[in-house]
């Protein structure tokens, strides 16, 4: 049975390696606690990617009092309490969990991030920051050991088998380098043209830099939001268990997009 950690102490052990207070100007997430509990200790943590009631419910059933996300339920402008937030909150709140987010400290962590995790499955190497975002790089660039063609380096990412959105193949067939910036970066592929980057990968497409990466001879890959922001907390999942011996699981969820 694994000890219990106040909501106090979890966000105290989350901030001491996830950096959420250096991104306080530049991330318009409400990173850390969203919604708290009434005090009770947490024997067990729930992650997933979105906050949705999807999730909310699967936590529920397996008893967890806790649900770290790394989308969650506010970004930066006031709510009204009503329709589905309204029921999101009022069914955590009946069932007395946390919801706890964590969007870009998440996507920049050299370690447990969303690029950091994709960097590594890629196998780059000399790897260092990439993607400026509000500020901040949020995702990292590197060199292949051997030159892959796009293909092979999309099939890489793919999480559990799951395609991603697509494949721009506009660059090289034999690809020396790589860039990696999950979920909704489109643009920074301007970024990947300007320092001369081979390939380019992301989480969404973009009808304004298709012809962007055409002109700029990019080869892009969409590999979907999800499947390129899942890893991020899985990656914290393991490290909670490991550090706190917090029972844990993970609630998967992928949209497909």
């Amino acid at each position: 049975m694994s000890a219990e950690f106040t909501t106090e102490k979890l966000d105290a052990f989350f901030r001491g390696f996830l950096e959420i207070e250096n991104f306080a100007s530049s991330d318009s997430s409400l990173n850390g606690v969203q919604v708290d509990n009434d005090g009770s200790g947490i024997r067990k943590i729930a992650f997933a990617v979105d906050a949705a009631m999807e999730t909310f419910e699967h936590a529920a059933s397996i008893n967890a009092g806790m649900i770290f996300v790394h989308h969650g339920l506010f970004w930066g402008a006031p709510l009204r309490v009503a329709g589905g937030v309204r029921r999101r909150i009022k069914y955590l709140l009946d069932h007395n969990i946390c919801l706890y987010a964590v969007h870009l400290p998440l996507d920049q962590h050299p370690k447990f991030g969303n690029n950091a995790t994709l960097a590594e499955i890629l196998g780059l190497e000399n790897i260092e920051p990439f993607g400026a975002y509000s500020g901040r790089k949020i995702g990292y660039k590197g060199t292949f050991p051997k030159p892959v063609t796009i293909d092979e380096a999309a099939e890489k990412i793919n999480f559990m088998g799951r395609a991603g959105q697509g494949i721009l193949p506009f660059g090289k067939r034999e690809n020396k380098s790589a860039a990696v910036v999950s979920g909704g970066a489109a643009d920074i592929a301007r970024q990947a043209i300007e320092e001369g980057v081979d390939i380019f990968i992301t989480g969404e497409s973009s009808h304004s830099v298709y012809h962007e990466c055409l002109e700029g001879k990019l080869n892009m890959i969409a590999g979907g939001h999800y499947n390129t922001e899942v890893r991020g907390a899985r990656a914290v999942m393991c490290h909670c268990e490991k550090e706190l011996g917090i029972e844990t699981e993970f609630i998967d969820i992928p949209t497909g997009l």
